[in-house]
C-alpha cells in the first residue's frame, strides 16, 4: 500500500517543492519491487512550473476577446455556458461547459459568444484585474471561464511542449472528476478570495494541466505523430517506459523490440514513424534531459551525472550532451542557475 501510494503522489511532489524528496523517493522506488513510473508521470515529474498568473472571466451578451501571443502555457475551461475559440491558424472550436482547452505554444486567439476572429484586447479587460480576481465583460451573468497561465522550464518541458498541437480540447465528461475537481477549486478561490489563495491557485492550475494531458492521451483527438501518439501506442509505451525507467541500460533495438512485441525491424520503423526520431536517438534524447535536469538543479561533478544516464567517461557524456542540446554541460549548468526552481 505504501509504495502504490508513492507511486501515486510522485508526479504531484516537483509541484510543491519536494523535488529532493522526489529524488529520495525515486531512489527508494527503483530499489523495490513496485511499478515503474509511466512515461507521461516521468516527464512531469521533471518540469519546473512557475509563474502561475489566473483569472475569471464573467461575461454577458454579444462578447468577444482578443489575447495577443504569450509565452508559455494557457488553460481555459468554461465552467458555465458556451463560447467559440478562434487560434492563429486553426479552424473555430465551439467550447461547452465544463470544456477545457490548453495553448502550449503562444499563439494569438480569440474566445468570442459569436464565431468570431476580433474582439477587445484581453489587456484592457484583465489590466484592473489582480492575479485571482474576475474580469466583467458586457455585464456578466452569461458566461464564466477561468484563466490561468504559467511558465514551464527545463530541457524536459522543451521536449515535451514541441510535441504537443496548437489546441488541446478536452471535452467535459463524468471520467474527468478529478480535473473538474480542480476546476471548481480555482473557480472558488476566484469568485472568493482568501488568504493563501495565490499558491493555492498555483498548485490547482498544475493539477490541471497533469490531467488534462493525462486525458487528452486517452482521448481520440491525439496526433497520428510525435511523442504523445506513440504514447498512445500500446506496443511503443512499453519500450518508451522500459528506456524511461532504465536509461542508464546499454539497451539495443532488438532488445526495446522484443519488449514491444515486435521484430526488430518492425519496431524500429514503427517507433521512427510514430515519435519521428529512432529508439537510439530518442534513447539519447531523454538521457539528456535527465541530466539537464540534475545539471540544473544539483551540484554533482559532471562525470557523475554522466555516469549516472549511461556514459563510461565525462568526454563520451560531454560530446552527446552538446550534441543533443548544443551547450556542453558546463554551459548548461551556468546558464540554468538563472532560471527558476
Amino acid at each position: 500500500m505504501v509504495q502504490a501510494f508513492l507511486v501515486g503522489v510522485l508526479p504531484y511532489l516537483p509541484l510543491y517543492g519536494g523535488r529532493s524528496m522526489l529524488r529520495r523517493l525515486n531512489n527508494c522506488r527503483h530499489r523495490s519491487k513496485g511499478p515503474p513510473m509511466d512515461p507521461l508521470s516521468q516527464v512531469i515529474s521533471h518540469l519546473r512550473p512557475h509563474d502561475c498568473v489566473a483569472a475569471g472571466l464573467d461575461a454577458g451578451g454579444a462578447w468577444s476577446i482578443r489575447f495577443q501571443r504569450h509565452a508559455g502555457l494557457k488553460c481555459n475551461a468554461v465552467l458555465k455556458g458556451q463560447c467559440w475559440l478562434v487560434v492563429e491558424g486553426c479552424d473555430p472550436i465551439g467550447l461547452d461547459e465544463g470544456d477545457c482547452v490548453i495553448l502550449p505554444h503562444g499563439r494569438s486567439f480569440v474566445m468570442s459568444a459569436e464565431r468570431l476572429r476580433h474582439g477587445r484586447d484581453a489587456e484592457t479587460v484583465y489590466t484592473p484585474v489582480s492575479h485571482g480576481g474576475t474580469a466583467m465583460l458586457g455585464g456578466g451573468g452569461d458566461f464564466f471561464m477561468i484563466g490561468s497561465r504559467f511558465m514551464v522550464s527545463g530541457l524536459p518541458a522543451d521536449r515535451l511542449l514541441r510535441t504537443l498541437p496548437p489546441v488541446m480540447h478536452i471535452r467535459a465528461g463524468p471520467e474527468r472528476a478529478f480535473l473538474q475537481w480542480a476546476l471548481d477549486g480555482i473557480a472558488s478561490e476566484l469568485r472568493a478570495p482568501r488568504i493563501g489563495g495565490a499558491v493555492s491557485i498555483a498548485h490547482l492550475s498544475h493539477l490541471v494541466l497533469v490531467q488534462a494531458l493525462r486525458h487528452y492521451l486517452s482521448g481520440p483527438g491525439v496526433p497520428g505523430t510525435g511523442w504523445l501518439a506513440a504514447l498512445a501506442d500500446g506496443r511503443l509505451r512499453i519500450a518508451i517506459g522500459a528506456i524511461h525507467d532504465d536509461p542508464a541500460r546499454d539497451w539495443s533495438v532488438a532488445e526495446l523490440g522484443a519488449l514491444a512485441g515486435l521484430s526488430r525491424t518492425a519496431f524500429a520503423t514503427r517507433f521512427a514513424q510514430m515519435v519521428g526520431a529512432s529508439p537510439m536517438a530518442y534513447l539519447a534524447q531523454w538521457r539528456m534531459c535527465l541530466a539537464a535536469d540534475q545539471l540544473a538543479q544539483g551540484s554533482q561533478p559532471v562525470a557523475r551525472i554522466g555516469q549516472v544516464v549511461g556514459y563510461a567517461s565525462e568526454s563520451a557524456f560531454a560530446a552527446a550532451f552538446k550534441r543533443v542540446t548544443g551547450q556542453t554541460p558546463r554551459q548548461y549548468r551556468r546558464a540554468s542557475k538563472a532560471l527558476p526552481v
